[in-house]
């Protein structure tokens, strides 16, 4: 199970810029194609062979100008509550504002690991300044500067350094692990009770670290499967519930823990920005996907045609992947809820799918002979060899092409969406590579 590090800070102090750092994303807006600006504040990052997740909680603050100081508190509670680590970001430059005194003053209560990182010391000299941050009581300042990357590999050792030995979890590792997600009250919590049921007794609890998601095994209806749950379903949390935009970093765990995401929509609203924040989550971990329109019985009309304009709204907003299953259901009344187990069930062994090297060039070779890519600047591309990488957590096809840097994104959704034609790959996503032959 990845650990989670949330960089909090008043604006201004480069909280971005690090971010960037640490992921390595070298442009702040790393791809804004489906609309989901806000997509730039989560990221993964690796270190001495650990992996962890990097939030930096100030993109997620959508009017800031109100309320300016109890936003920034909010984000910091909710750092403190979710975050293995914690890095309070200051600038040297300003030294300690009013609002650093604020934030120190909560975090001096967090139980989780605090770094102070003094960002901006971009010289010596200044690195005699940071000194005066010992007054916020949180221990050393480590200077960095975000912008040349100076002191960010030390950083990096010291946030290493305060990991939880990871508590090795018993699972059986060939059980699926289904999450479920969604916004606020789109009926998460119904769904999970309704998967429970009278029968307490089928259900097995196995709780990771303090913070770690908790998985539930069931074995009922000919299902077994684990249910990844993170705590924060189970406590009303102190940060209030109605902010939606925190329930995005409170789904990054169990999402991370998770073989298939069940997002849960809501048919009286549609989908909404928030929905799309969660999806790209899913899509960035390469998780498999089940869609479920809940508290389908509050809707009126649930003639075919509806049911048709609602499918291809949904899938028009999650383009360009659109191959995966949507059940119509509702929570409460418990309507279709094992057709959401079986989906998932059928989403988590396409994620494995193995296809024969012979069979893959057999059937799709012809196509690219019939529509090859484009040619560019006169030279003809040419792919002549096929074959499925072994033991991916997706399933990943190499092509190999002569000239393989001119094969661009949409022919490789063209081969993408052929392949999804053939073989039975709903739900997961895939990767396609080009390589020289």
């Amino acid at each position: 199970m990845g650990n989670l590090i949330a960089i909090v800070g008043r604006p201004n102090v480069g909280k971005s810029t690090l971010f960037n750092r640490l992921t390595k994303t070298r442009q702040a807006i790393v791809n804004d194609e489906a609309g989901t600006t806000r997509d730039r504040q989560y990221g993964k990052s690796e270190w001495l062979g650990r992996e962890f997740s990097v939030v930096d909680t100030g993109g997620w603050v959508v009017n800031s100008d109100d309320v300016f100081e109890e936003e920034i508190r909010k984000q910091v509670l909710l750092a403190v509550e979710e975050a293995d680590v914690i890095l309070f970001i200051v600038d040297v430059m300003n030294g300690v504002t009013d609002l650093d005194l604020q934030v120190a003053s909560i975090l001096r209560r967090s139980e989780s690991p605090v770094i102070v990182v003094a960002n901006k010391t971009d010289n010596n000299e200044l690195q005699y300044s940071a000194a005066e941050f010992y007054s916020l009581g949180l221990g050393d300042p480590n200077c960095v500067s975000a912008i040349t990357g100076s002191g960010t590999g030390d950083l990096m050792d010291l946030i290493v350094s305060k990991f939880n030995k990871e508590s090795s979890e018993i699972l059986d590792e060939d059980i699926p692990r289904f999450a479920v997600v969604g916004r606020p009250n789109a009926g998460k919590s119904s769904l999970i009770n309704a998967f429970i049921g009278e029968d307490r007794n089928i259900v097995t609890e196995i709780a990771g670290t303090t913070r770690d998601s908790i998985y539930t095994r069931y074995n009922k209806f000919g299902f077994d499967f684990y249910l990844v749950d993170t705590a924060g379903i189970r406590k009303k949390n102190k940060v209030s519930e109605d902010l939606e935009y925190y329930s995005v970093i409170r789904s990054i765990r169990s999402i991370e823990a998770a073989d298939v995401c069940i997002l849960m929509l809501d048919a009286t609203r549609g989908v909404e920005g928030q929905d799309l924040n969660i999806f790209s989550l899913i899509q960035k971990n390469s998780k498999g996907l089940v869609v479920v329109v809940n508290k389908w019985d509050l809707v009126e009309d649930k003639t075919a045609k509806v049911i048709k304009e609602f499918e291809s709204a949904i899938r028009s907003r999650l383009a360009p992947f659109v191959d995966f299953p949507i059940v119509f259901g509702s929570a409460l009344t418990k309507q279709r809820i094992l057709k959401v187990l079986e989906e998932a069930r059928g989403v988590y062994e396409n994620r494995s799918t193995k296809i024969p090297t012979a069979r893959l060039n057999e059937e799709i070779l012809p196509l690219i002979e019939a529509y090859p890519p484009p040619s560019i600047k006169g030279k003809y591309i040419k792919i002549k060899y096929i074959t499925q990488l072994p033991n991916t957590q997706v399933p990943s096809f190499v092509f190999f092409a002569n000239l393989p840097q001119y094969v661009k994104e949409p022919y490789k959704r063209f081969l993408e969406n052929k392949m999804r034609e053939k073989w039975s790959l709903t739900g997961t996503p895939i990767n396609i590579y080009i390589r020289q032959k």
